[in-house]
């Protein structure tokens, strides 16, 4: 009976108050309250609801909230409700329990020294929020319903909008702490996010606090946990961790422009970061990269242009995913690739990076202990390969390329030294037909915007030393010998077997896409061959014209020689015996080849003929017509 007599008691206060309450009083309370706790002016244009029982709070209608007079409203709410604590309120003192805004529409503007219109509401509530302060703030949590966040920065000419944000701000007051979490969309997705402050007077006032960051969405995951200070600028220190299932769709989801077509998927980043305004260092970095592992370190930079720099190892690397989608040549066809360069990845960043491995893997090459340095600068790409262990021997060279508007401008110089010349003459230029060892050096320069243009304007040099290998398709000691005996059997199968060699010479001159022989020599230990002529590149055919020779003893006469041709594409030429030459060294058909160049003779036959024809024969051909008919029967044969 008495607490039921004492409850009966309360609620007729209640109702008393309620009735009695000034609220011209409680509602300027209220404003005074919020002016004194943001810094800022609070302008009501509609209604303001006034409820004391059985809930006790004040709501202002359209509501703006701006840092001076005549400044743009730095906030506007739809419905601003301020809930009231009760037992204050039945002794006459409005004290503010918690805030709610129902669609608020939040704009933040940065100019170019980093000042925000939102400098005045930071540096009034640090001021409230100290110990002992003349207006200490008296309500601990703000919630946000259906919010919109407009932020402009105007030194950097960037905006962003945030929308569907429901938001909890916290910052009790028997507590240093301060704890935001909630969810908004950004860019087409929902995010999930949480942060929080050890020491909130600290945060704001600049000094060093605790921070723990958190946002979670579908294309990207970041947490962040350590340190933060604002003095001059932004300070922070801690471990960072990033996450997303396709590194791809996380930059075109934040802005930025995905570098090539290929690659960038599943990417993960912990390190210790050490974040000093624009610029992120990273210490014990360990990345993860389409399944490539490595650890290092990292630097980032945004004054104006995106900039890496990065020092890696790792114990194996794949950049075949990054390559799979530029191919030399067309697919199916023996012709090279015509489609257009996509060159923007070139515009976007600045990048330094040192990589090394033990395994590294580029399509279907297989390095072992491999060096590479790569720099990216105002457009243009260089790579250099201080080793790589590559093809059984070593690699040394560097490789670049240069945008000019649509136009690449390449330019490579390597040296290949001991390697396995069948699978680099293989890999590199599509040539299956050459073993041995040796060594290879290339210096080229190229400009176009495919690689069929990069083909065309090809120039430079490549010289080739080999040894104790062998040619297939053909041998030339069985053909010679066979050839020496009986000039018109003709070569029989002659595009089997090989040619083996001790050494191998060859030094070609490249000019706008033609490939001049200087000096191509190949010495075996039964045969010899030198080749003259050219290569088109762009076409990928053969034009060459060779001598084959047997060795012969010192101090003995040469042996047999036989002049050939070599035409046709590169991956199947036509090699052939000069005709003439063969015709020549037959017994039976020398005589015949010499006689037709005798006027006298040439007339004896035609003579012979018409007695056999009945006087109908056609004239005897010239013999410079008749020649070239034997040369083709003996190519024929």
């Amino acid at each position: 009976m008495p607490i039921a007599a004492f409850l009966g008691v309360a609620l007729i206060g209640l109702f008393a108050t309620s009735w009695l309450l000034n609220r011209d009083a409680l509602r300027q309370a209220v404003e005074a309250q919020i002016r004194a706790v943001t810094g800022l002016d609070l302008v009501v244009k509609g209604a303001t609801d006034i409820s004391v029982f059985p809930a006790s709070y004040v709501s202002f209608h359209d509501v703006g909230l701006r840092g001076g007079a005549d400044a743009d409203p730095a906030l506007a709410v739809d419905v601003l409700t301020a809930n009231l604590r009760l037992l204050p309120l039945l002794l006459q003192r409005f004290e503010i329990a918690d805030v709610m805004m129902l669609r608020p529409h939040i704009h933040v503007t940065r100019d170019a020294e980093g000042l925000s219109n939102w400098t005045p509401f930071i540096q009034t509530i640090a001021r409230t929020m100290k110990p002992g302060a003349d207006n200490q703030v008296s309500f601990s949590e703000i919630r946000i319903q259906d919010g919109v966040l407009d932020y402009e920065d105007t030194g950097h000419q960037f905006t962003d909008t945030l929308d569907d944000i429901d938001l909890s701000l916290a910052w009790p007051s028997i507590s240093r702490s301060f704890a935001a979490t909630g969810q908004f969309n950004w860019r087409g997705e929902r995010v999930d996010g949480s942060i929080s402050a050890s020491d909130f007077i600290a945060a704001l006032s600049g000094d060093r606090s605790g921070l723990k960051a958190r946002l979670t969405s579908a294309p990207l995951k970041l947490a962040f946990d350590g340190t933060v200070a604002n003095r001059t600028s932004m300070m922070m220190e801690g471990t960072l961790t990033i996450d997303t299932p396709s590194l791809r769709n996380a930059l075109r989801w934040t802005g930025q422009p995905p570098p090539g077509s290929g690659g960038f998927g599943r990417f993960a980043l912990k390190a210790r970061a050490n974040i000093v305004g624009p610029s992120i260092a990273l210490t014990n970095v360990n990345v993860e990269l389409d399944g490539n592992v490595a650890e290092g370190v990292m630097t980032y930079a945004n004054n104006g242009r995106q900039s890496l720099q990065a020092t890696l190892a790792a114990d194996a690397l794949d950049f075949t995913p990054y390559i799979s989608t530029f191919r030399l040549l067309a697919s199916g066809a023996h012709d090279w690739n015509r489609q257009l360069f996509d060159l923007n990845a070139l515009s976007s960043t600045d990048l330094d990076m040192r990589l090394s491995a033990a395994k590294v893997t580029v399509g279907a090459s297989k390095l072992g202990r491999t060096a590479i340095g790569a720099n990216l600068r105002g457009g243009a790409l260089a790579l250099s390969v201080g080793e790589a262990q590559i093809y059984g021997g070593i690699a040394r060279g560097s490789f670049g390329v240069a945008r000019s508007d649509a136009v690449a401008d390449v330019k490579a110089q390597f040296q290949f030294t001991d390697v396995d010349l069948q699978a680099c003459a293989s890999e590199l230029f599509g040539v299956t037909k050459l073993s041995g060892r040796g060594n290879l050096g290339v210096s080229l320069v190229a400009s176009g915007s495919s690689p069929f243009g990069l083909a065309q304007s090809l120039d430079g040099t490549a010289t080739l030393t080999g040894h104790d290998g062998a040619i297939s398709g053909f041998n030339v000691e069985q053909l010679l010998k066979r050839l020496e005996r009986r000039p018109l059997s003709g070569g029989g199968n002659f595009r089997s077997g090989s040619t083996p060699y001790d050494n191998l010479t060859i030094a070609v001159k490249f000019a706008e896409g033609i490939a001049t022989a200087e000096d191509v020599r190949v010495e075996g230990p039964a045969a010899r061959l030198t080749l003259t002529g050219t290569a088109s590149v762009p076409a990928r055919e053969y034009d060459l014209k060779g001598v084959a020779s047997l060795a012969s003893a010192p101090n003995t006469p040469p042996g047999f020689e036989l002049p050939f041709v070599v035409q046709g594409p590169w991956d199947d030429p036509l090699i052939f015996p000069d005709p003439e030459s063969l015709i020549r060294r037959s017994p039976a058909s020398a005589p015949l080849l010499d006689a037709v160049k005798d006027r006298k003779t040439r007339d004896a036959v035609r003579s012979v003929l018409e007695r056999f024809t009945g006087g109908g024969a056609k004239p005897a051909p010239d013999a410079a017509e008749t020649a070239p008919a034997a040369a083709g029967n003996a190519k024929a044969n």
